[in-house]
């Protein structure tokens, strides 16, 4: 879990609610109408205790049939407007606040593409979902209730007292009697609800994170037999969210009790004060009817404050929550990367371009220089994890490697020495420390990430498939203008055509979700189909051949051999036979490359790398050595 959720204590809730002012711009119109709408609506219901009053001292005390029917008909009428008034609002807000939750959502998901591989590390997923989902949910509520009616029963409550202050001013200093402590107590309540609110809200997401765990791995869950200890731990959380809800609860009775009970006990007072007035002839029934039935008309805009700071207050968490998300730096290029000025944008027009194309200026350049700055250069790098201790060492340091176009490098080293981390460097899924890495000597951080990325084709060591068709999946590496023959040879290289094509509806059979309904060498060759269908420049590969069998692994070298032969690569291995695929090999150690050299070079020179190759059979290098 993150260390971003946020204290209750110093924030406030119309400031944090106010920055949904930018989603809201749009559809302001309607809103404003909406709440206009119910404003009138509401000031309509008020009608109805002065025609009560009019009717009572008028035709009800002469007698008079007609005019107690003409006083039903204006009732009627006033009954029927007010419920028009009221649906017409929710005909006004309902498709505008379903396109701001859209919009929400949509701008939610963007930014969450664009973050940093260092937040998805830090973050929960099931976090991440329930801001996407729960929060939005709860935004839109409020949006389409709560604003409106704090607006509405405010204005109500203002216009009904002036209403009582007008027909007696007696009977509504007595109705006035509990504001005071009524608002203290809401202010209260505000503050303390905020806090559970925001708990709850953080509950959600860590249940929703242990449900999404335990379902992607229900195979190991199974597996282990820890289906129990994984129910025990649902069970704890819920049982912590349902102690966190009944919270809430108590909150709520509380400011329910309060705010229903001192306005009843006020118009019990005004009642007994009233009849006693009216018998003493100091006040006409009818206006004792009319305050009496305007007092009432105000039970339900008083009554609903309560849960109406409740919503709010949920709402206020909740938009606090989503912009946490939201307020995460993404991923961003140079200052002037993408806009046709400065140096960097210049260097970056100089590069080569998607398909390989070297441009008119960089063949201008020629000579040597040019020549030894081609391929992919790794100049005195160092990483460090951005949440690391500052005081810790860094992960790598004084990386300086040289891939010459057109060669294969293999990365060879220890569980943990940072094999991965390096690859990870070049398409940018980490930002480096120190140093500099180009591409054919650009340095990738005054490149364009879409650039870069469309230069530089990963596959990883754990392959990610996604719900959608085989076909979908490999052609993600690839452009939009790729098709059927891009994908049949991607698969080709990747040795997969025959069991795609085995499959239901070949290569447009729907794979599951995280492509559980493969075999893990299935879905590590459909991995590397993606990462050569769209014949990348530069091509890292991190220990793609792990999941194979014997005779899968030999076609898919033998295929793949073709493709590095066009490519630059960096191929992370732990077995010889994939440092084979390699021209050289770079043995990575205590952060730095600490030896360069070709596989035979390497296994008479370095006793580390020899090691390391030991370790995959007794025989295997003697083996390997006569190829």
């Amino acid at each position: 879990m993150p260390t971003t959720r946020a204290t209750t204590e110093d924030r406030s809730a119309v400031r944090t609610l106010l920055r949904l002012w930018p989603y809201v711009r749009p559809v302001r119109a309607r809103l404003f109408t909406a709440a206009f709408v119910a404003v009138v609506a509401s000031c309509t219901g008020l009608v109805i205790p002065l025609v009560l009053k009019w009717m009572v001292d008028g035709p009800v005390a002469d007698r008079d049939p007609g005019g107690v029917w003409l006083g039903a008909l204006y009732l009627f009428l006033l009954g029927v407007a007010e419920a028009l008034l009221f649906g017409l609002r929710r005909w006004l807000v309902a498709r505008p606040l379903s396109r701001v939750e859209a919009r929400m959502r949509a701008g939610l998901y963007g930014r969450l593409q664009r973050l940093p591989v260092s937040f998805h590390d830090r973050w929960a997923s099931g976090q991440l979902l329930s801001r996407g989902t729960t929060d939005l949910m709860l935004l839109r509520q409020f949006l389409a209730f709560p604003l409106t009616f704090l607006l509405v029963n405010g204005v109500t409550i203002l216009v009904g007292v002036v209403i009582m202050l007008a027909q007696d001013w007696v009977l509504g200093l007595v109705i006035l009697g509990p504001t005071i402590p009524v608002m203290w107590t809401c202010a209260v309540f505000e503050r303390r609800y905020a806090t559970v609110a925001r708990a709850a809200q953080d509950q959600v997401g860590d249940l929703t994170t242990v449900v999404e765990e335990s379902v992607l791995g229900i195979r190991v869950v199974k597996g282990f037999g820890r289906h129990r200890s994984q129910t025990h731990a649902f069970r704890e959380l819920a049982l912590t969210l349902r102690g966190t809800e009944l919270r809430k609860a108590r909150l709520l009775a509380v400011i329910w009790g309060v705010i229903v009970t001192l306005p009843e006990l006020a118009i019990g007072a005004a009642l007994v004060l009233g009849v006693v007035r009216v018998s003493d002839g100091g006040l006409s029934a009818g206006t004792l009817v009319a305050f009496l039935s305007t007092a009432l008309a105000l039970r339900w805009p008083v009554d609903s404050i309560g849960f109406l700071l409740a919503m709010s207050q949920e709402a206020a968490t909740a938009t606090e929550r989503y912009f946490e998300a939201m307020d995460e730096a993404p991923e961003e290029d140079s200052a002037t990367a993408g806009h046709g000025e400065g140096p960097a944008a210049r260097r970056g027009e100089d590069s080569i371009t998607r398909h390989g194309e070297v441009s008119a200026a960089r063949r201008e350049r020629g000579g040597p220089r040019a020549h030894s700055a081609a391929g992919l250069r790794f100049e005195n790098v160092r990483f460090r994890y951005p949440d690391a201790d500052p005081a810790s060492p860094p992960l790598l340091t004084r990386i300086d490697l040289h891939i010459r176009p057109g060669e294969s490098m293999a990365l060879v080293g220890a569980t943990g020495s940072g094999k991965t981390t390096l690859t990870a460097l070049v398409p940018r899924l980490h930002e480096i420390t120190s140093g500099r890495i180009t591409l054919d000597g650009v340095d990738i951080t005054e490149m364009p990430r879409e650039e870069l990325r469309a230069r530089v084709a990963v596959a990883f060591e754990e392959p990610t498939l996604f719900s959608a068709s085989v076909g979908e999946n490999v052609l993600m590496g690839a452009g939009p203008d790729a098709g059927e023959p891009e994908l049949e040879r991607a698969l080709d290289v990747a040795q997969a055509a025959g069991f795609v094509h085995a499959l239901p509806q070949g290569a447009g059979t729907r794979v599951g979700e995280q492509g559980l309904s493969l075999s893990g060498g299935q879905r590590q060759r459909l991995a590397l189909a993606r990462a050569v269908v769209g014949r990348p420049d530069f091509l890292v590969l991190d220990d793609p051949l792990s999941a194979l069998d014997v005779h899968t692994e030999a076609a898919v070298e033998s295929a793949l051999r073709q493709v590095l032969a066009d490519t630059t690569a960096l191929i992370v291995a732990h077995r010889p036979s994939t440092v084979l695929l390699a021209d050289r090999v770079a043995l990575l150690s205590g952060g730095r490359i600490a030896a360069v050299g070709t596989h035979h070079e390497l296994l008479r020179t370095n006793a580390e790398y020899a090691h390391l190759m030991s370790g995959e059979s007794g025989h295997s290098r003697d083996g390997e050595e006569s190829r």
